[in-house]
């Protein structure tokens, strides 16, 4: 009998907590389902799968017939389960408590629906630190699988990566797997019988006491949801007849990572460095960083070495993301801050629902930006913040926290106060603008302040300002998102010019020029800031009454100047149906839409997906210019614009010693 190659085949399906019904509706059509049911039709094929926890809850509660497939494989030893976090967190930036508490809520959600609590497990983005170790090992996870450029950075040849490793951290043990990056990019883009052709290639690689392993997993979305993928996939066949020829061959065998990891040893001991895979080298770095790391790449490329030595030629980590954006650093040390309150709360005060808050603030998806759009979609950040503020709401009931309160949350030297009443928080970011950098409702569970202002990405470069570009094909196969440049909308000079100021709550001009203002120990109490750039002294003073923020501007001369303030609010409707202005009983327009309003005192914000408005008053006439604020950013479906805030900016001629500019949070009756 020839020699095999073991394929293990496994595939990871994730959606993010938050995601549109629609997308998941559209996910399960034309990927999870046909994928399970051809699977389902060749019980000799042997896979593995990961599915994670939030979305396995969906499918079970909206498609129960086909959790009943995948149950039945899994009965009858054709499917291993893969564990992994239950919300997809990177567990290398969440706490070790909660590392084992989201691992043991998995398995366990494993172990009671299908029976088989799972020895594997998926590293989310295949971020990998060493710190992992010993919480996937205390959970009863054996092995996992990251990627062979992992091993190449610790030194290793691609030869040498036909089986699995052993590693350690303070004496725990874990085995890896490394995927193959040839397969990733093979499987399901090129022709089966060039797939079938290479991993039969395999077959001869391995020694005289293990046998050679194929190892491949990928997103499954990549088999029905990546552009053209599903007619490739199901429709021309390339699914069904890659299982035929697998199966077909007498020089390759489908496995278990668990049956492979059974009988076959470790390849020896291996520590490998802090990375994740490779096209997250260059997505985590500052544009200009990427910029440079990208010619560096390229001129690899061109000279001919790029493959035989890129791992050496490497980028930025995973957590650079936190530095990058601080957007995402704030929410990630605000759910640190929660994760702690938590945690230090007497046992018998914790509730299942407080747990499952945090879990799902720590889902990945909203923390990074790539390829997909991440940290860019409002939805996705606002069910981070939906959980946050619920869950912060539930540990005021048990331990409630002083109304007033100064620390530097996100550790970048500047300090925020905190305002809250157990109806509203605001959070006054103690910088030059003195403005609110957080809002929160707490019965709507929203953050009013969760916008993203516009800063340059690497990716820029591509774009050309009016056009668009057609899809990328392969000559024989089709082309994998990350090789394409298209446009889902049209972009302008304009639309990618970076803000010069945060995208926060009262961000005050005089005559266009920002206000700077100071504050001082005891002025900070009072929550009062003092212009120190303008000839007459403008003074600043912020207060929270029930459920109304009121900040109140005190001019001590009458100045032939115009005062104007930026209110930047996040309404999670954006430029959809469900949000309007409404302004004397009638409705002007929609938050896509710009606005102009003269002599105005009073204008609501009303959102069906907030289940709530907020209405804006002035103590004086003003005038209104409002338009929504997009950013733009890739996506797998090209460049997009998406609209990440309503911009309200309220003019006024100082003809009077004070205004008053309150927002009140309405929630509707059900």
């Amino acid at each position: 009998m020839s020699q095999r190659v073991s394929l293990l085949f496994g595939v990871h399906a994730h959606q993010p907590v938050g995601n549109f019904p629609e997308v998941l509706e559209d996910a399960h059509l034309r990927c999870y389902k046909p994928f399970l049911q051809v699977l389902y039709r060749y019980p000799d094929f042997r896979f593995s799968v990961h599915f994670s926890g939030w979305l396995l809850d969906y499918l079970l509660q909206r498609f129960p017939d086909d959790m009943v497939l995948l149950h039945e494989m899994v009965a009858r030893r054709q499917v291993e389960l893969f564990g992994a976090g239950d919300t997809e967190p990177v567990l290398a930036v969440i706490p070790n408590r909660d590392r084992a508490g989201q691992i043991d809520a998995f398995s366990n959600k494993l172990a009671a629906k299908f029976g088989q609590r799972p020895q594997g497990a998926w590293l989310t983005e295949r971020v990998w630190e060493s710190t992992v170790v010993p919480s996937l090992a205390d959970c009863g996870i054996r092995y996992v699988t990251v990627d062979d450029y992992h091993f190449l950075c610790a030194g290793k040849t691609p030869e040498e990566l036909n089986g699995y490793f052993t590693t350690e951290e303070d004496s725990h043990k874990l085995d890896l797997f490394p995927i193959s990056e040839s397969l990733r990019y093979k499987i399901p883009f090129s022709p089966v019988e060039e797939t079938i052709t290479y991993l039969e290639s395999l077959a001869d690689q391995h020694s005289q006491n293990t046998r050679a392993a194929a190892i491949y997993f990928d997103d499954i979305e990549k088999f029905g949801i990546w552009p053209e993928t599903y007619q490739w996939v199901y429709e021309k066949g390339w699914l069904e007849r890659f299982i035929q020829g697998v199966l077909a061959s007498n020089k390759i065998s489908t496995q278990h990572y668990s049956e492979y990891h059974a009988s076959e040893k470790t390849r020896g001991i291996v520590y490998l460095p802090t990375v994740s895979y490779i096209e997250m080298n260059e997505w985590t770095l500052p544009a200009q960083s990427a910029n440079t790391y990208a010619e560096l790449v390229q001129q690899a490329k061109t000279s001919g070495w790029y493959e035989h030595k890129k791992a050496f030629l490497r980028g930025g980590i995973w957590k650079n993301f936190f530095s990058r954006y601080p957007e995402s650093n704030w929410m990630h040390k605000r759910m640190l801050s929660l994760s702690a309150r938590l945690n230090a709360l007497p046992e018998k005060h914790r509730t299942a629902l407080m747990q499952q808050k945090l879990y799902e603030s720590q889902a990945n998806d909203a923390y990074w930006h790539g390829l997909f759009g991440g940290l860019y979609l409002p939805h996705l950040r606002r069910a981070v913040y939906n959980a946050l503020v619920e869950l912060e709401a539930l540990l005021d009931a048990c331990a409630p926290r002083a109304a007033y309160f100064t620390e530097d949350t996100d550790l970048d030297g500047v300090e925020e106060t905190y305002l809250h009443n157990g109806i509203l928080q605001a959070v006054l970011k103690l910088d030059r603008f003195a403005s609110i950098c957080e809002l929160d409702a707490y019965p709507l569970r929203h953050n009013f302040g969760d916008t993203l202002r516009c800063q340059v990405e690497h990716y820029y470069q591509k774009i050309q300002p009016g056009a668009g570009a057609p899809s990328s094909h392969t000559a024989s196969g089709i082309a994998s998102a990350h090789d394409r440049i298209s446009y889902k909308h049209e972009i302008s000079a304009e639309d990618i010019v970076p803000d010069d100021h945060p995208r926060n709550l009262f961000v005050d001009r005089l005559d266009g020029m920002f206000i700077t203002y100071r504050s001082s120990a005891s002025a900070l109490e009072n929550n009062h800031f003092q212009s120190e750039n303008t000839a007459y002294p403008v003074h600043k003073l912020i207060m929270l009454d029930n459920n109304r923020l009121q900040v109140t501007y005190h001019f001590t001369a009458k100045l032939a100047h115009s005062f104007s303030t930026e209110i930047n609010l996040a309404m999670p409707s954006c430029d959809g149906v469900g949000g309007r202005y409404i302004y004397q009983g009638k409705i002007p327009g929609g938050f896509g839409q710009w606005l102009e309003l003269t002599g105005l005192s009073e204008l609501t914000l009303d959102d069906d997906t907030l289940g709530g408005s907020v209405t804006l008053t002035t103590s004086h006439p003003v005038t209104l210019r409002a338009h929504p604020h997009f950013s733009v950013s890739q996506s797998e479906s090209g460049f997009e614009k998406i609209m990440q805030a309503t911009t309200l900016i309220l003019e006024w001629p100082v003809t009077a010693p004070e205004l008053i500019v309150t927002l009140q949070i309405n929630t509707r009756k059900p």
